[in-house]
């Protein structure tokens, strides 16, 4: 009869124990689940389209010849330098709508995914291209001579005037390097 007891309390804590392991993993796919829905719908709604351009398709946009002073920054999203002076192209590129000035930022992220979610986060309205040609060795004296490749980096030019600058600006510089080509 001990044994019957015995095997009976064994069974039931078996059975008991698989059944709680059943619910757990059913929750854990109901929550896995419900995760993933979030995720996908944070990623539609944190998104935001961006061209992607190899330097030949990108290359027109450092030789516009028109009547604008155009300002383009090289940058990407794991430069914290970069990052740091976004938002003075973005006052700039406020600052100057309508005045015959142009803002291009040229990201040289590698993962695009992450940069349209930086992108719809911070809600940037210069306009914006993604430069993914590997070849930068190619290209970089294409941009300036003088540019070793390291970034941030910003071509400002227009009205027979070109300047390149290997650094990061204050929104104070880069409004007082802006104003020498439009006072001209």
């Amino acid at each position: 009869m001990l044994q019957k007891s015995i095997f009976i309390s064994i069974c039931i804590l078996f059975f008991s124990c698989k059944s709680e392991t059943k619910q757990t993993n059913v929750a854990s796919v109901d929550t896995t689940s419900k995760v993933e829905a979030k995720l996908n719908a944070e990623a539609k709604t944190t998104t935001t389209e961006i061209p992607v351009l190899n330097f030949e398709q990108f290359e027109k946009y450092l030789q516009i010849d028109d009547d604008n002073i155009h300002v383009v920054n090289f940058w990407a999203t794991w430069c914290a330098p970069c990052v740091k002076e976004l938002p003075y192209f973005e006052a700039v590129n406020a600052a100057y709508k309508g005045k015959n000035v142009k803002v291009l930022l040229v990201s040289l992220d590698f993962n695009l995914k992450k940069l349209n979610v930086f992108l719809a986060k911070n809600e940037l309205k210069s306009e914006k291209v993604l430069l993914d040609d590997p070849d930068q060795n190619a290209w970089i004296s294409k941009v300036s001579k003088d540019w070793s490749g390291a970034i941030p980096a910003t071509v400002i030019y227009g009205k027979g005037k070109r300047k390149f600058y290997e650094h990061s600006f204050t929104q104070a510089e880069l409004e007082s390097e802006l104003r020498n080509f439009i006072n001209q």
